[in-house]
């Protein structure tokens, strides 16, 4: 009964906050999709008939993009192996996970566009400001997963390491890493994966990249360009993906 009650107090909760929000977040007028069908029409038309004859500059672009995530992503795991180990309740102290753990809360919360926006403010604009971007609030995420996946480790290899009389960092090095390796690099290619999307977004605010072309072609409501730009985004995202997916398969 107890266990029942409180099913339904938490689903009723949900369905309570949903009802309360119907207004706040404007669903009233999700009928505007119908009423002004005719800028959709012209969006779409546009969207329908890309205009490829700047073909090489968004090739380019999209290049420059998804170098801006791989760097992201290398700085980002330099960043998570060492917080990812010291967060490790199985590895390190209290006193020392706690605090590490605010920090990778801290990487994780606050999103890419606003750590971008600093990294604008502070180094200029461009893809600098766009790498540093992706490699903080990245770094938070891996760092988190990497910290889980040190954890469910087997006790077995490094309580045999320690048996020979090996430091604390030779534990690590032959115990726990062999170990969660191949975890690891799986968790940093699909970050990689979803940095590739990330870094088209960063672009809006001068980070860089793709994104930033797009961005002015929307303002200049050339629609021909914008959906020549989406194309070639997700034909390179698809890409990534595909090969990231058979990266891991021979991983795992």
């Amino acid at each position: 009964m107890g266990a029942w009650a409180l099913d339904l107090l938490i689903w009723g909760g949900v369905a309570a906050i949903l009802i309360y929000s119907f207004g706040p977040v404007d669903l009233k007028n999700l009928s505007k999709l119908v009423t002004n069908a005719g800028n959709t029409q012209a969006i779409t038309a546009g969207l329908l008939h890309p205009d490829f004859a700047d073909w090489r500059l968004y090739v380019s672009k999209m290049w420059e993009t998804v170098q801006i995530a791989l760097w992201g992503t290398f700085l980002a795991v330099i960043l998570a192996v060492p917080l990812g180990l010291l967060a490790a309740r199985n590895i390190a102290p209290f006193w020392i996970v706690t605090p590490i753990r605010w920090v990778m809360n801290l990487l994780r919360s606050v999103p890419d566009l606003v750590i971008g926006l600093l990294f604008v403010v502070a180094v200029g604009l461009g893809p600098l400001a766009g790498v540093l971007a992706i490699a903080l609030n990245t770094a938070g995420v891996l760092a988190k997963l990497f910290s889980e996946a040190v954890e469910s480790i087997d006790k077995g290899p490094v309580e045999g390491v320690r048996a020979t009389g090996a430091s604390k960092l030779h534990e690590i090095v032959w115990g726990v890493i062999p170990q969660v390796a191949p975890l690891w690099t799986s968790f940093a290619l699909y970050r990689f994966e979803s940095n590739s999307r990330s870094a088209t977004v960063l672009g809006l605010i001068g980070a860089g990249g793709i994104g930033q072309l797009l961005f002015d072609y929307m303002n200049a409501f050339n629609y021909t360009a914008v959906g020549a730009v989406v194309i070639i985004v997700i034909i390179a995202v698809t890409l990534i993906d595909m090969l990231s997916q058979a990266m891991r398969k021979r991983l795992l």
